[in-house]
């Protein structure tokens, strides 16, 4: 018997299980109850929510690829996740419940334009493909390690697809939910037991610093990646947390203020030990398998236990991914039918096609994403640079929430479009690469952008009031 596909057979069971059992919760909640879960999130369905967006391919096999090449200081990513986390819940998350909306962009509208409206959906749906590709390339990763003799790297990124999409269609939001509890407590098992039995493999933390290669920083808390790149990394992740829709959405299913705001700070405490956790095994293939593809790195470092702890530990990595990709599809299928498809194609769509229209778009970017995939290298380096988009709309959002007399009709447009175009500039033009990192100079651009726009466009923004 082969354990490991009999864990992984049992996992998806399980999750489709749970999909189908949620179907009850949001019957009778229509378009609502299927991308929002009829705004009835407790406090602690939010934070496994989050923990689960969060925990993805990038926080386990991306922070283990850089680990393997830099050290311990990989896992301050997860750190400045969870960083992003607390200071979402400590001061916003409660007022974006108290706005009673679906979208981001849905927002930018209702206080600024429709041009606003359309380039905020552009920027997120690019956001959110780059992030739900990456979850493939893990995914892909953990199966072709886990099981070698029915997995390549492709058809493991496949199979992962066929999955997330499965248990977004049947259940929606309240199956992300739902697994992702399940998800969180897998995930943990999973790495926690790995860690114990690789650090044991290898003769502990003594055993494991004679078999590293010589000349490394390996346990160096900042210089492995460099101080500048972590500053970065909390910048960027404070950042996005305040604005993916993927993120942010799940404030927007949270029974109330207060479920939100305990919701996302329970996450962060979920979320900070996880990356050093996985860097620590990312550590242990470099002294183990010196040579091998960085990705490969942690499926790697298990696949050398035992076969019931590798299949449960890998059934934990590949959950990370589960988690994060059923929350991307949903956030971009709401995009799509909320802010494109009801705004300016058919707004008077019936709900029941609506639900079917939702369905369909998580098919299709499924599709994008699957085969941008295939072209994706370095996880965390490409998704730091996505997320650093992020950085107009946080600060839109940030002054509609605490600054509006500083907001004007033009604001949401012009930042939105300069941060493309300057990321854009960025990815193209090496020249004006004179920081570390694009978040360095994507805050100034922002801000000169706004002020600009808060000076030569005379029309203020639009006011609204709740129930209006």
């Amino acid at each position: 018997m082969n354990i490991a596909l009999f864990i992984v057979i049992a996992y998806i069971i399980v999750l489709y299980g749970i999909s189908w059992y949620s179907t009850k919760l949001s019957k009778g909640g229509g378009i609502t109850g299927y991308l929002l879960a009829g705004r009835g999130f407790p406090a602690g369905i939010v934070a496994v929510m989050v923990a689960g967006l969060a925990v993805g391919g990038a926080s386990t096999i991306g922070v283990a690829e850089n680990a393997y090449k830099v050290g311990i200081s990989a896992g301050w990513y997860n750190a400045a996740w969870a960083a992003g986390a607390l200071v979402v819940g400590l001061f916003v998350a409660g007022k974006y419940r108290e706005l009673e909306v679906s979208t981001i962009p849905e927002l930018f509208e209702r206080y600024f334009d429709t041009s606003g409206r359309v380039i905020a959906v552009v920027g997120q749906l690019v956001i959110q493909i780059v992030i739900t590709s990456l979850q493939y390339v893990a995914g892909g990763a953990i199966l072709a390690a886990l099981l070698p003799s029915i997995f390549t790297f492709t058809t493991g990124m496949l199979t992962s697809a066929v999955v997330f999409i499965g248990i977004t269609l049947i259940g929606g939001y309240w199956a992300a939910g739902l697994s992702n509890v399940v998800n969180v407590i897998v995930i943990y098992f999973g790495i926690i037991l790995g860690v114990i039995l690789s650090l044991k493999d290898v003769g502990g933390f003594s055993g494991l610093e004679l078999s590293l290669p010589t000349g490394g920083q390996w346990f160096a808390p900042f210089a492995g990646v460099g101080l500048a790149v972590v500053i970065a990394n909390f910048i960027v992740m404070i950042t996005q947390a305040h604005s993916t829709q993927a993120v942010v959405q799940i404030s927007f299913a949270a029974k109330d203020a207060k479920q939100a705001r305990n919701g996302y700070i329970l996450a962060a405490l979920i979320i900070f030990p996880i990356g050093f956790l996985s860097a620590i095994l990312g550590i242990v293939a470099a002294a183990k398998f010196p040579g091998i593809t960085p990705a490969l790195a942690l499926p790697q470092a298990i696949m050398s236990l035992n076969p019931w702890a590798a299949g449960l530990v890998l059934a934990g990595l590949w959950a990370a991914d589960v988690s994060t990709a059923v929350g991307l599809l949903l956030g971009s299928s709401t995009l799509v039918v909320e802010d494109i498809w009801k705004r300016f194609i058919q707004p008077d769509i019936p709900e029941k096609q609506q639900l079917l229209l939702s369905r369909v778009v998580v098919l299709v970017i499924s599709l994008i994403t699957y085969f941008l995939a295939i072209s994706v290298l370095g996880i965390i380096k490409t998704l730091l640079i996505g997320l650093t988009l992020t950085t107009s709309y946080t600060l839109i959002l940030l002054f509609v929430i605490f600054a509006p007399q500083f907001c004007k009709r033009g604001s949401a447009f012009w930042t939105i479009l300069t941060g493309i175009i300057y990321l854009a500039m960025w990815q193209f033009i090496p020249a004006i690469r004179v920081v570390a990192h694009p978040i360095y100079l994507a805050w100034p651009v922002a801000l000169a952008t706004f002020f600009a726009v808060y000076f030569i466009d005379p029309r203020p923004a639009k006011t609204y009031t709740k129930g209006a």
